[in-house]
């Protein structure tokens, strides 16, 4: 069984229009249950290096059964190790409902990405919006980021550690977009009400 490696590519041109095709697709499928469709991770913040896979927050009113079960019949997958929660970043408290979430994958044989689904005003929902902005507002920070990512996918013995290595930096990088968010008066972009046409 081959060795599962990390790669870190320039960021691309195509990640942008890529994300609107998925989520269409998931607006298709989830309907109105689909509060809000975000762009979120590295592929989201220009000139970031990342992998090569599209990260996608879906906001939704509540983490339904229903949910998993349209996204599944739909031919979205659930990864091999079922991933139920986010990491708890320093300072919050272990509150399992803020952290908890759905993830899926693309379609066999579609365009690489990682669907999040979490609830509107939890503080999970918050943190990739508020790191986004906070990079694409401040340059100096993604480029710093990216070589960081770069450097432990060369490096690290363990590529299966790299989530372990690269959370607490994006905590760090979160304290620094906390200060900016209040600095700049920032305002997370809110969800539609779940009835909203």
């Amino acid at each position: 069984m081959p060795k599962h490696t990390v790669t870190i590519v320039e960021h691309q041109a195509t990640w942008s229009a890529e994300f609107e095709c998925i989520a269409a697709d998931l607006r298709e499928v989830l309907g109105n249950a689909a509060l809000q469709i975000d762009h979120i991770g590295s592929t989201a913040v220009p000139g970031l290096a990342a992998k090569d896979i599209i990260d996608v927050q879906v906001t939704v009113a509540s983490l339904e059964d229903a949910l998993s079960e349209k996204l599944l019949a739909a031919g979205f997958t659930v990864h091999t190790d079922l991933i139920r929660q986010d990491h708890l970043p320093p300072g919050f408290e272990a509150n399992e409902q803020d952290w908890a979430k759905l993830f899926f994958m693309q379609r066999a044989g579609s365009r690489r990405c990682n669907i999040h689904v979490r609830q509107a005003g939890r503080p999970n929902r918050r943190y990739p919006l508020l790191v986004r902005d906070f990079l694409i507002a401040e340059p100096c920070f993604a480029q710093a980021y990216g070589e960081l990512k770069k450097r432990l996918a060369a490096s690290l013995a363990e590529p299966e550690a790299y989530p372990d290595v690269k959370d607490p930096a994006s905590d760090l990088i979160y304290q620094a977009a906390e200060r900016w968010a209040v600095a700049t008066r920032w305002q997370e972009s809110l969800p539609r009400a779940p009835n909203a046409a």
